[in-house]
């Protein structure tokens, strides 16, 4: 059934494009028998992208869960020897396949895809063959792990008991997976940062069996409950197998370095972001707008501050030390403004409902038909962030999005209570309402899910979505929102500091060999973070590489795209009519929505 529906999907694209761009009825022969040729060559394109879609689901049943795809959830990712040359011929089979399609007889539609397409498969070929993270990051397994029972449990997909089985079976193989863990790592190459993270997250998936899996246990037949009890046990006796591992022969032995360099971060820059932005390009850009927030910045803080009894020294034109204070003592202010701690979720909903409204009011962009729901969010999850935007996969398009919104977690004491709460006082709070609701990420994904190609959607950019939350925080300021607040303009360009200082944290750290204390310089001193968030993302910089850039990338060739409609479009430019035209494409990379909406060539 899944298979059709895929199937079904690939061909609705097709006839959609094929309806949009076909001939006139009294077109001459030649314009006839091109556009046979390019019919031709979308259905063999759409067929090439459903066997794409089902090769990836099978080699894959991890992700394809998240995706939506169910047929495989009694299935793990093989990661053996075996499983990964399976993955690496299929993407290059698939690869050597679209060589053959004659991509410019494509619609444009399916030319953009068939371009995502490629960089997805060539991007997996590298990951196998250059980046190798399957031999030196034991989070590839860890995350499996975890992501293998979660992702079938956290969504009501289908029947409890289903689910349950499911996650029996899952259950049962995971021991070998962490098996293939200790086979492939080579510790020599392993960082220490990543296993000492990986040692102290590894018996979490048996928090996902106690909490998510064992509660339900009644639901099952007394057969398979009494599997579900030897998969129980028999999972506790390799995660600790696991851990003695970790403990006794990984991390003592970890000597990777974790700054993968410049050759390695370009490559994956370039396929993680498929931007039209070079490295040197974000730098400049980043640098630039660092400089020219924190001045805007300085402006509001001369104004809220003046005539304030204690208030510093705040010249026309400061020293770095006197800018530096000026803007924090602004930015007490509005820390000063928070809820109460048992009152966030409220200011979160009040918050959303405000942002919602305003879209409504201005008509800035069409709205949804139902709204987002908003849920308290995991425990597991507290502690981290107010709120986030939890969305089904892509092929779960009965299920609902989730606004989810954290309370403080109960067993913390004041000083960690009032060190949250300043960072995410109430103008942050309806910051995140516009990021992660409407018209952010909430928004974007409603639009976006409509597009009807099913590979674009499972291949969808995380560059436009993130890109887009933080375009639309601008976007609601230059409309008016908060417009007689000016500690809210303050704390919107205090976060889009945490976006710019993203980006060039991540190439300062993996390409220019940046020490802690850089860095800490940037988030701390630059981006006005607190030292704790700033610790937090130092670890996480040296987890990852080529996401933190995301956000910043994606905002700026969101700002570059309307800059270039306006240009074009002049007086008859509209902000609404902009906005639901580059959502309707499905949220390609930015670069790609650009050249739909301009009617340019597709590269």
């Amino acid at each position: 059934m899944r298979h059709c529906l895929l199937a079904l999907a690939l061909i609705s694209s097709l006839a959609a494009c094929q309806q949009a761009q076909g001939p006139a009825p009294d077109a001459s022969s030649s314009q006839t028998g091109k556009a046979q040729a390019a019919g031709q060559a979308d259905l063999k394109f759409a067929e090439l992208s459903g066997r794409a879609l089902q090769g990836w689901m099978q080699l894959s049943p991890v992700n394809a869960t998240q995706i939506g795809e169910h047929k495989y959830d009694n299935r793990i990712d093989d990661l053996s020897q075996a499983g990964r040359d399976k993955s690496l011929k299929f993407a290059k089979d698939m690869l050597a396949e679209l060589d053959t399609l004659q991509v410019d007889a494509l619609s444009r539609q399916n030319q953009v895809d068939a371009a995502i397409l490629r960089n997805q498969l060539q991007y997996e070929v590298w990951q196998s063959q250059t980046q190798q993270s399957w031999a030196w990051d034991p989070q590839v397994y860890s995350g499996l792990a975890g992501g293998a029972l979660y992702g079938v449990m956290a969504r009501e997909f289908a029947p409890l008991p289903q689910r349950l089985q499911s996650a029996i079976a899952r259950m049962e193989k995971v021991p070998a997976l962490l098996a293939q863990a200790r086979e492939n790592l080579d510790p020599a190459r392993v960082p220490r940062i990543h296993a000492e993270t990986v040692a102290k997250q590894n018996k979490g998936v048996l928090s996902i069996v106690e909490g998510m899996i064992a509660p339900h246990a009644k639901e099952l037949s007394e057969a398979d409950q009494a599997r579900l009890a030897k998969a129980t046990a028999g999972l506790k006796q390799a995660v600790e197998a696991h851990q003695a591992w970790l403990e006794n022969t990984l991390i003592p032995n970890a000597k990777g370095d974790f700054r993968i360099g410049a050759q390695a971060y370009d490559a994956k820059l370039k396929f993680a972001l498929a931007s039209s932005l070079s490295r040197q390009d974000i730098r400049q850009r980043a640098e630039a707008e660092m400089q020219r927030v924190r001045e805007e910045m300085y402006g509001i803080a001369r104004t809220v501050l003046k005539d304030k009894p204690g208030a510093p020294a705040l010249p026309e034109a400061p020293s770095d030390a006197q800018r530096q204070a000026g803007i924090e003592a602004a930015l007490e202010l509005a820390y000063a403004d928070k809820p109460a701690r048992d009152a966030v979720v409220q200011a979160a909903e009040a918050a959303l409902a405000e942002s919602t409204a305003f879209v409504r009011e201005k008509d800035l962009v069409t709205l949804p038909d139902s709204q987002v729901k908003i849920i308290l969010m995991p425990e597991f999850q507290r502690g981290v962030a107010v709120a986030y935007c939890d969305s089904p996969g892509p092929l779960d398009k009965q299920l609902d999005t989730f606004y989810a919104v954290s309370p403080i977690p109960e067993d913390w004491n004041d000083k960690q209570v009032d060190s949250f709460l300043r960072e995410y006082n109430n103008r942050m709070i309806k910051l995140l309402s516009i990021h992660e609701g409407t018209p952010g990420h909430y928004l974007e994904g409603w639009h976006s899910a409509k597009f009807p190609s099913t590979l674009r959607a499972v291949l969808r950019s995380g560059m436009f979505a993130e890109g887009w939350a933080v375009y639309t925080e601008h976007m609601m300021s230059e409309q008016g929102f908060q417009a007689q607040d000016p500690l809210y303009r303050l704390v919107q360009l205090k976060f889009y500091l945490r976006t710019i200082a993203n980006a060039l944290l991540d190439q300062g750290v993996h390409v220019d060999h940046w020490s802690k204390e850089q860095a800490m310089q940037l988030m701390v001193h630059d981006a006005f973070q607190q030292t704790s968030e700033a610790e937090g993302k130092w670890i996480r910089v040296q987890l990852t590489s080529a996401q933190l850039p995301t956000y910043f990338v994606g905002v700026q060739e969101h700002f570059d795209t309307r800059k270039a409609v306006q240009a074009k479009l002049g007086k008859a430019f509209d902000l609404k009519a902009y906005h639901d035209q580059l959502l309707s494409y499905g949220a390609p990379p930015v670069r790609f929505a650009r050249e739909l909406m301009l009617d340019q060539p597709i590269q």
